[in-house]
């Protein structure tokens, strides 16, 4: 009996359980820091304010500053705080969140700091358009993430850069005439790379990857239908 439970068991995915270089993993591991989810947003808003620059005409260094800052409290400052009072008080193991119990929490409190991000940058017209659409694209980015958080454990790492591969495809089929391609294509293969990395050094399975990358996009084109970019 115990032998047919054995021969019939599917077999489990080894992640990082493989034999991969430490020089190698140690990159991976590097990339996966650098370019965490809670630093996306910021990278892009820092993007559009000092590198595209078409969506920030008529705004000053200083006010640009400004804008990059309350994007960073609302997306790394108080998420990072949420995980670290959680890890506080022990209601999770790693501020890592290697599970998907661990995730609901921090998933639930990020929501909440991009939602509100996007009803302040609403409100006021003198931030881009194409930002506040970015934001709510974070903002529905997150909820698909929390939502299918509960069947599998789609990379937040896929998740973050598939929506800044959205917010350049969305400059390219729509901004102003301005060469994004070179700024698109270090964005595409960063996101080859991490996501490998997150191969390499994390138990993902390759449909964590495809998904959270896919969703990503679509959410921010949802967003932009849905702001009138």
């Amino acid at each position: 009996m115990m032998e047919r439970n054995i021969m019939t068991e599917p077999p489990k995915y080894e992640g990082n359980n493989r034999g991969y270089p430490l020089a190698l993993k140690m990159s991976a591991q590097l990339f996966s820091i650098i370019f965490h989810p809670l630093f996306i947003p910021v990278i892009a808003t820092w993007y559009l304010a000092f590198i595209h620059q078409s969506y920030f005409t008529g705004i000053v260094p200083h006010d640009k500053l400004l804008i990059i800052i309350r994007v960073a409290l609302n997306t790394i400052i108080f998420p990072g705080a949420t995980v670290l009072l959680l890890k506080a008080l022990g209601f999770i193991q790693s501020i890592f969140l290697k599970t998907q119990r661990e995730r609901i929490i921090p998933y639930v409190a990020s929501n909440i700091f991009y939602f509100w991000m996007y009803l302040v940058f609403r409100s006021q017209p003198e931030v881009p358009a194409i930002l506040t659409s970015f934001i709510f694209g974070v903002f529905l980015s997150s909820s698909v993430g929390l939502f299918a958080n509960s069947y599998f454990k789609i990379s937040m790492h896929a998740l973050g850069l598939g929506t800044l591969c959205g917010l350049l495809l969305l400059i390219i089929f729509t901004g102003p005439p301005y060469s994004v391609f070179p700024g698109a294509m270090c964005v595409f293969i960063i996101t080859g790379i991490v996501t490998t990395s997150r191969m390499i050094v994390s138990d993902h399975q390759p449909v964590d990857i495809y998904s959270g990358i896919f969703f990503g996009i679509a959410c921010q084109v949802i967003a932009a239908l849905f702001v009138g970019i």
